[in-house]
């Protein structure tokens, strides 16, 4: 690798690529001074810190959008309650088992379940797709993504075999939160359901969005604060990408390249952290997975839902669906994995073990005591105009493994782009 150039983050940069934690504060000094050099040097180092845990291997997530219903009303999504003009469906158990079979006969061996809230995915519905599904092909992985729920369902889910969950945390800035989602939907629910997750033995993932309106330098410090020291086994975060239906329909998307800057951040935080090449990065650049596997992402997740209902489940514009049978995707996948440097393997891709002598945070319980958060006033179930992600916004942040508190939340300067 070569060595590092002069400028103002290049000393937290190595210090990160040297395995060290970094202070909020470093974080939003890593965040604000990012340039091309900067980027490309941690892009460098997270492919090799990659490659050292899981070799060449990208993995692959048989995705399957079981329903778009859902009870929650958030600011971004293009499924949210509020939107009338979304034809809603719900797949029966035959119809999500019948997309892992011919998921599993072309090679995938993990299937992510992903819906709205729905009150009709009980538990009973839910326990019985997932063992009907260990059944019929007992060496598969299953990761849920359905959202908030108790403890108890969270311990039943686990027991019935799936295997892991995602939830998104989204941000981790008390009043971010509140500017995203509307009353009752709180960051301390959301962290206390990642607690549970992990309490009940899911690998956990979590995420945010990048982009997403009114967020500062010092929010996205306070998310890799978050994931730093929470350690999720997954990690999702992709670009915010405005639905037309939606109250932040004109809001400006977020940025390409800050997200596959922050996936090397990522990666050099926790090398065994499997982090997939979301799919809102093609919405915005048909070459967004190949830059973040570069960035050193490892995980991509085709779309096995059936063609019909596919642009039903929009929760951003543009967003990809090709509709093509899980052989193709497959095929597809491949031919680019080996033109990103890497090989497609027919593997659950099970999270690997922390490297010996990580961080004493793996794990970390997360409670409402260890956020910091704010009383300012909760908004009104309309949002109130942010600005989009230039905006000065102010409020708390999560004060995880932080050793001096971050500079006022001003707007995050856009890094030059690439000759």
């Amino acid at each position: 690798m070569g060595q590092a150039v002069a400028g103002p983050a290049w000393p937290i940069a190595e210090k990160l690529r040297q395995g060290s934690a970094l202070s909020a504060a470093e974080l939003e000094h890593l965040v604000r001074h990012r340039t091309p050099e900067l980027a490309e040097y941690l892009a460098e180092a997270a492919r090799a810190a990659c490659e050292a845990v899981y070799g060449d291997a990208l993995f692959a997530r048989g995705l399957i959008e079981i329903s778009n219903f859902c009870r929650n009303d958030c600011y971004y999504c293009g499924i949210r309650r509020g939107n009338r003009s979304v034809a809603r469906y719900r797949l029966a158990p035959e119809e999500v088992l019948a997309c892992a079979d011919e998921g599993w006969r072309a090679g995938f061996r993990t299937f992510v379940l992903q819906g709205g809230e729905d009150a009709a995915l009980t538990d009973a519905w839910l326990c019985a797709v997932v063992g009907a599904l260990k059944a019929a092909h007992p060496d598969c992985a299953v990761t849920l993504s359905v959202g908030e729920r108790s403890p108890a369902s969270y311990r039943r889910l686990r027991a019935a075999g799936a295997d892991r969950y995602l939830l998104r945390h989204e941000t981790a800035t008390a009043s971010h939160y509140r500017q995203l989602h509307p009353r009752p939907l709180t960051l301390e629910a959301r962290m206390a359901c990642l607690q549970a997750l992990r309490e009940a033995g899911f690998a956990v993932g979590a995420g945010f969005m990048v982009g997403s309106p009114g967020q500062t330098a010092a929010h996205l410090a306070a998310d890799l604060a978050f994931v730093q020291q929470f350690r999720p086994e997954m990690c999702g975060i992709g670009p915010f990408v405005p639905h037309h239906a939606t109250p932040f329909a004109a809001q400006p998307a977020g940025s390409v390249e800050l997200t596959c800057y922050l996936l090397s951040i990522i990666r050099l935080m926790n090398p065994a952290v499997l982090l997939p090449a979301t799919t809102a990065l093609e919405a915005l650049d048909p070459e967004g997975r190949a830059r973040a596997v570069r960035a050193g992402a490892n995980v991509v997740m085709p779309n096995l839902s059936p063609p019909a209902v596919q642009g039903s489940y929009q929760l951003y514009d543009n967003k990809p669906a090709g509709g093509e049978a899980a052989q193709q995707l497959w095929d597809a996948l491949a031919l680019k994995a080996r033109g990103w440097g890497k090989r497609l393997v027919e593997d659950r891709g099970d999270p690997a073990p922390a490297p010996a002598g990580g961080s004493s945070l793996v794990g970390a319980p997360v409670s409402a005591d260890a956020l910091a958060l704010d009383a300012a006033p909760v908004p009104a179930d309309a949002p109130a105009p942010v600005g989009g992600s230039a905006s000065v916004s102010t409020g708390a942040t999560a004060s995880i493994a932080t050793s001096a508190a971050p500079s006022s939340p001003d707007s995050i300067s856009p890094c030059p782009k690439e000759a």
